[in-house]
Parts: C-alpha cells; structure tokens; sequence
C-alpha cells in the first residue's frame, strides 16, 4: 500500500525588507517597508471547482441538452444471408445518413468491427484469441466489395414568375474511394453533404463468422449469434467531430440513432430471435405460435412459444427444407443484433404491453424455465425506479457469449444456477438503459455504461430475491479501495481501451462507479434527492449522447448541492479516503471532544457511532463541509455523556482504505 499524504498548503510570514548592515555606505533613501509579495496560489484543493468543458448553446449549464442541440441520424436497411456450411455471412446495406450538424462533410468515418479478428489486427496484438477479449488468429474481417454514395437530389433554382418548378434532379451511384485503417474506415464523399442534408451510401459485404468473437458474437454448433455485422457509421457529435476511436475489443461501442430495417436468410429449420418486431410472422411461425405469442403479451405468468416436443418432432417450423426470411424492424435504436438456433426452446410472457422472451437450448433447461420470467421482472424493475423501457420486447438468449447486450437483445451463457443467471440477464437487460436509450460513449467513458448498469442492477438484484446484499457492497468496496493503491491504479474516467490490466477494467467500468454512486446517494445526497436527479438525467438524455460534464452537472443541478468534491475526488483521481478517530478526551464544561481526521486526499461526511457508559448509543451524520477547514475536525459531545468507544463507518459502506483507524475505544480502569 501506498502511503497516504494530505498535501496542506502552509502561508509562510512574510518578512519586510531590511538594510543590508555589511554592504558598503550609499546615499541614504528611504526603506521600503511594503512586505514582498507572495506568488498566488492556485485553487486546487479538493473543493474546487472541477475543470468541466465550458457550457454552450448546444450543452446547457444546467446539464440539460441546449436550445443548439445537435446529432447526426443513420438509418439502415440490410440484408443479410447465413451459409451455415461456409460459416460465412453475405450481406448489402444501404445507409440513409442525416447530417443535422452545421459542418459540411466531405467524408465520413464508418465502422468495421469484424477487423478485430482479421489476423494482425491491433486489438489481437493486445488480447490472445483464447483469452475473453480476443478472437483473432483465422481469415476473419470484412471483405467490402462495393461502396456507393447517392447524393440527395439537387435543390432547384428559384421559380420564375408564372413558371412551374422544375422536378428535382435524381443524381446517379457515384463509387467512393475508402481507406481501411484496421476496425475503421475513412471514405471520401463524391458529393459533400451540407448542413441539414442527407445521402445515402450503399455497400456490399461479407465475413467468416468467429467462432469466439472477443465474448461479443460467435457460434456453438449450429447455434450462431450474429453482431458487429454490418458496417456502421462512427458518431459525428459537437465534442470531439468525428469519433474514430478504434475497436480493439475491450471497449464497446458508440453509435448513431435511427431506425433499422433488417432481414436475414438462413436454413428453414432456424428459429430466429432479433432486435425490434418480428414483420413476417405469418410467414416465418406457425399459427399455434402467433396466437400463443398474442397471448403472452398479455400474461403476467410464462407461456411457452416453442416447446420441447414440438422441436422433437418437427412441429415447431412451418416447414424445414430450403431456407426461410425472417424480417424484422426496430425503431430509435443505435444497433441491431440476432441469434438463431434449429434448437431454441421459446418462452415469452408480458408486461404492460411489452413482451419478454427468453430462447434457449434444451441442454440449457435446468436454469433457463425462468429466463423469461427474469427478463419481465427486469424490465418492471427498470421501468418503474428509472424510466419506462421504450421498446416492444425484449430477448434474452442462451448461447455461448457469457454476457451482451444490444438493443432488445440480451446474450447470456447458460449459467451455473438461478441466481447466477440472474445476475448476468438483470446486468445484460439494464443495459437497454445505459446505453442503449441514453447514448453514452462507451469506448470513453465505459463508467457511464457499466457503471451506472451495475448501479441499477444492485436494487434488481437485492428486489428479486428479497435479499440484503451489504456483505457484496463491503467486499466490493474491500476490492477497489486497495486496488486504488496499486501502482497500476487509474482513475475512472480512463477511456476503457486503455485499462492496464483486467482488475482494472472490474474496477473502473463497474464497481466503483457504483460503489461510489451508492454512497452519494444513501450517504451524501439521500435517496430520494438522488433517484429524483438520476431519473432526470435518464429522461433529458434518451436517445441523446451525453458526456460526462452533463451528467455532473444534472446532478448537481437537481439536487441544489456543489459536488465538485466528489467529481474530483472519485472520478478524476483515485485519491484516497481515510477517515479516522484521532483522540477522545475531555472538553470544556464537562464535555468529551472527539476528534477526527481526513488522512486522505478524498473526503467524504462523516457517520460517527457514540457508544456511552449508561450503555446509550448514538450515531451523528456530519456533512462533507466540516472538511472546508481543514483536515481535523473536533465534535462536542454534550456534558454528562461518557464516551466509551466511537466509530466512523460504522456500516462499511464509505469506500475508506484504512478501516484499523476508523475506532476508539476507552482503556478499562485498572482494579485496585
């Protein structure tokens, strides 16, 4: 462990200018007793004021989406064929881009996420292929055959006196010459597109299918699960212009919202779970299936959609040979994803109009029968603390990615016990939330990702099995506290690609994003004032990208507290928090003074458990501003109140690196 230093700023005496006794006789003149002046001294201390970008027309001060908000749309149409026999992927899509931005585009930058796992690629030099993030060492890789760009038709000229408007001019597929950059594409425009213009791009494509794709996509036997799988444009935002950070497999993603028309041909036997609304399903499903299915959405309890039996004997395909479409349509989305099995076993019930579902294999039965039943009880849980769920359905499915998520698609293993299952289903379906409807950027910023999911997972968690998970939050905490003081330690808001190892990564994504917003919100701000500003941001967020200055500034907005101590201290830094008792002793009058120490560079209130001689307890809440003086703190116990032991954190819940300290207790009187 690292020692812990509180830097403290001393103001040193000044000194007037004296006369040199020893120096040679000069014309006498007059002293000049003004004291030297002190260089200035920077506010950098724990309470100032964290260095956020500055507010604008498009990001308010506020924190909300300015009067100037802008970003960028991308609608799509793919299709897409399966040879299951090649294990190989075919595909065209054409792109309807929006530019809302006031920048003319003379190029774009789209993503080619396949390229992790061309062999070579940057992310394999990072992440062996057996290893959870790898997936590279086969010809894996987009394979792009043709790229078109039609520029919107031409505006025509201002109409002439009593003259008809000519119609518009159509232009012609212009080819477009590209640079591939490992996962990345630069493409040049053949015809810019202006502000508030559009145009569409037009692509042919193929790839290998990964068998392990960096725990994202891949396939087990004949069962695939098909994302990444199309060329995507990177985000063009106000922040940063284009986003080009690359895809090297431990981060995620950030992308455009639009709508998504997809369809995907494969083998009829296939039963086909997707991203948004299933188009065709008196084409693709039986009629049993359909009328099953409508009655589903309306059930509190689980139906089954395709059973057992019906796989077994043939019954759950409207027919097996040659090959089937199924078409599908998902609305405001950032993504789409699909996974198909001739196995998958179908469940669905519903709640508030929405369908959950769960597809899995019958080997994966013993903790799967209550999938679907935990994917509802997900989206009600979601729903009614945060904000309502904004799709139609949701599908969790079996296979064997151990856990992602893309918009109404939740990817899960099977899991090694109900519990266990429903920790990864709960985590895979908050993400519908953060970020699939609050579009954050994932590859800088994983915290507002991962962070704020396992925040939201910790209520799911404890709600659905009616538990106290207080052991879990100490242990967790237990973890980031003394990985804070490692020499590889890194603050949250590294972008995740550059996590130096996987502790790291559990760390800086996950728990302690949502052990330190746990603390602001049951220890600083109080549960009510928190949830009202978390659920603030979610609402002026969806379907917007937001960065991290607008969600510390809703924060501190909705809540009416400066929280720039603990920006500073848990996001920006990995200062520590050492809080202590120093002394016990007696006061003025009678009374005992506690003192306490802030040995660390981070604070936080204090909770201080009084334990009394007549065997009376007491605990005092003292707010974070006891700290603006200083790193001591002296507390008044009243006259007549012996103190026999005192305690800060008492319940373990403050993220606090030396717990040894945190106690005193009175030394028992000798007997005679």
């Amino acid at each position: 462990m690292r020692h812990l230093v509180l830097l403290l700023v001393l103001a040193a005496p000044l000194a007037a200018q004296q006369p040199d006794t020893n120096a040679p006789t000069q014309h006498a003149r007059p002293l000049n007793l003004q004291p030297a002046l002190k260089p200035p001294v920077a506010d950098t201390g724990i309470f100032s004021p964290v260095p956020l970008p500055p507010p604008n027309a498009i990001r308010s001060p506020d924190g909300a989406p300015g009067p100037g908000y802008w970003q960028q749309r991308a609608d799509y149409t793919l299709k897409a064929t399966l040879d299951t026999a090649a294990k190989r992927l075919t595909g065209t899509e054409q792109i309807r881009y929006t530019n809302n931005s006031p920048d003319t585009l003379r190029f774009v930058w789209m993503q080619l996420d396949q390229n992790l796992f061309r062999p070579g690629s940057v992310g394999s030099l990072l992440f062996p292929a057996e290893s959870r993030f790898g997936g590279a060492g086969f010809p894996g890789g987009f394979d792009i055959a043709s790229l078109t760009q039609t520029a919107a038709p031409a505006r025509p000229a201002a109409r002439p006196a009593n003259r008809r408007r000519p119609p518009p001019t159509a232009a012609a597929p212009a080819p477009l010459r590209f640079r591939v950059d490992d996962t990345m594409m630069y493409v040049d425009l053949a015809t810019p597109i202006p502000p508030g213009g559009s145009t569409t791009f037009d692509l042919a494509y193929a790839f290998n299918i990964p068998e392990h794709g960096a725990d994202r996509m891949g396939r087990d036997g004949s069962l695939y699960e098909i994302a990444q799988w199309y060329p995507r444009m990177a985000v063009y935002d106000d922040v940063r212009g284009w986003n080009t950070d690359p895809y090297l497999g431990q981060g995620e993603f950030y992308l455009e919202y639009g709508d998504i028309d997809y369809e995907v041909t494969l083998p009829a036997g296939y039963i086909v779970a997707g991203s948004g609304t299933l188009q065709n399903p008196e084409e693709v499903l039986t009629a049993a299936q359909r009328s099953r299915l409508a009655a589903a959405v309306k059930s509190d309890s689980t139906m089954a959609i395709v059973t057992p039996e019906e796989l077994a004997s043939g019954a759950a395909r409207p027919r097996t040979d040659g090959t089937l479409t199924w078409r599908f349509r998902a609305q405001r989305v950032r993504d789409v994803a699909w996974a198909a099995s001739p196995e998958y076993q179908w469940d669905a019930s519903g709640w508030d109009g929405i369908l959950a579902q769960a597809y899995y294999r019958p080997s994966a039965d013993a903790t799967w029968k209550d999938a679907a039943k935990m994917s509802r009880y997900s989206i009600l849980e979601y729903s009614t603390r945060w904000y309502r769920y904004a799709y139609p359905q949701i599908s969790a499915v079996e296979g064997p990615v151990s856990g992602m998520e893309y918009p109404m698609v939740a990817m899960e293993a099977r899991g090694d016990d109900l519990p266990d299952l429903y920790n990864v289903v709960t985590h895979e379906i908050g993400h519908m939330w953060y970020p699939m409807m609050v579009g954050s950027n994932e590859r800088r910023y994983a915290w507002m990702d991962e962070g704020f999911n396992t925040f939201i997972n910790t209520f799911s968690e404890e709600d659905y099995w009616k538990r106290d998970d207080s052991d879990v939050r100490r242990h967790e905490t237990r973890f980031v506290t003394s990985l804070d003081q490692t020499p590889t330690a890194q603050p949250i808001m590294t972008p995740a690609n550059r996590y130096r190892n996987d502790d790291n990564l559990g760390s800086l994504a996950y728990v302690k994003p949502s052990i330190v917003l746990l603390a602001l919100r049951n220890k600083v701000l109080g549960p009510e004032v928190f949830d009202t500003a978390f659920r603030e941001y979610t609402r002026r967020w969806v379907f917007k990208h937001p960065q991290p200055a607008d969600f510390f500034r809703t924060m501190e907005e909705v809540s009416g507290r400066d929280l720039s101590w603990f920006w500073r201290g848990f996001f920006f830094t990995t200062a520590a928090l050492d809080q202590s008792v120093e002394t016990v002793g007696p006061g003025p009058d009678g009374s005992t003074l506690v003192t306490l120490r802030s040995l660390g560079a981070a604070v936080m209130p204090v909770e201080l458990a009084l334990a009394f001689a007549d065997g009376t307890h007491e605990t005092v809440k003292l707010p974070v501003e006891i700290w603006y003086g200083g790193n001591r703190y002296v507390y008044r116990v009243e006259r007549g109140k012996q103190v026999v032991s005192a305690r800060v954190n008492p319940d373990g819940r403050f993220p606090d690196v030396v717990p040894s300290n945190d106690a005193w207790t009175a030394t028992p009187r000798a007997t005679p």
